[in-house]
């Protein structure tokens, strides 16, 4: 049985290799490798959140599971005054980020790290994610409820952007942040079965 990528050590085939995947209007080389989420390139619902959020501001921001590292990615690119924190429980995926962000020239303002590799200190201007739905309510609410309550006040472009399957439950999730964290929640847009939330404090 394989490794669900939630995972802090996947046992599975460790070999990386090269992939072509276009990240901020550009078309880049970047490496991925078996035991992460969406080895093969950047999967749907993260195309649909690079697509649809603004660009990123500047200062703190963070990618929420981030996987070898799209979002992350996108974001050190898209705007040279931010530093970017990618945050995973998968050391294999913190190690891609890593060897991604040197590779596109950007290791200088992300930082890949678990997340009590964070500073208690560090709000973020701007919250990005493919969250792991399909690891549970329980794991994914404490989560967001770690998470969710530290980024900065206002709008967009800042804020919290998290896409979800309609079917994985988008809009019992967009309730849940507003009822239980007071966070205003809203659909900010709908595509191939999926929705963009956005929750600003």
């Amino acid at each position: 049985m394989s490794d669900h990528y939630f995972t802090a050590d996947p046992a599975s085939d460790a070999e990386r290799r090269v992939l072509g995947v276009r990240l901020g209007g550009q078309d880049l080389d970047v490496e991925v490798a078996g035991g992460v989420f969406s080895p093969g390139g950047v999967d749907k619902g993260t195309r649909i959140l690079l697509d649809e959020v603004p660009g990123p501001p500047s200062g703190d921001l963070l990618d929420l599971g981030c996987g070898w590292g799209p979002v992350a990615l996108t974001m050190a690119l898209a705007n040279p005054a931010a530093t970017v924190w990618a945050v995973d429980v998968n050391a294999r995926a913190l190690d891609l980020v890593r060897r991604n962000a040197e590779r596109l020239g950007v290791a200088d303002r992300v930082r890949a790290v678990t997340p009590d590799g964070v500073p208690d200190a560090v709000t973020f201007a701007a919250l990005w994610s493919n969250p792991p739905i399909r690891v549970g309510k329980s794991v994914l609410h404490e989560m967001l409820r770690t998470w969710l309550p530290r980024i900065a006040p206002g709008g967009a472009p800042g804020g919290a952007w998290m896409v979800v399957q309609k079917n994985l439950g988008s809009d019992s999730l967009a309730r849940w942040i507003e009822t239980e964290l007071g966070l205003v929640t809203r659909r900010a847009t709908s595509s191939k079965g999926f929705r963009v939330l956005h929750t600003t404090r």
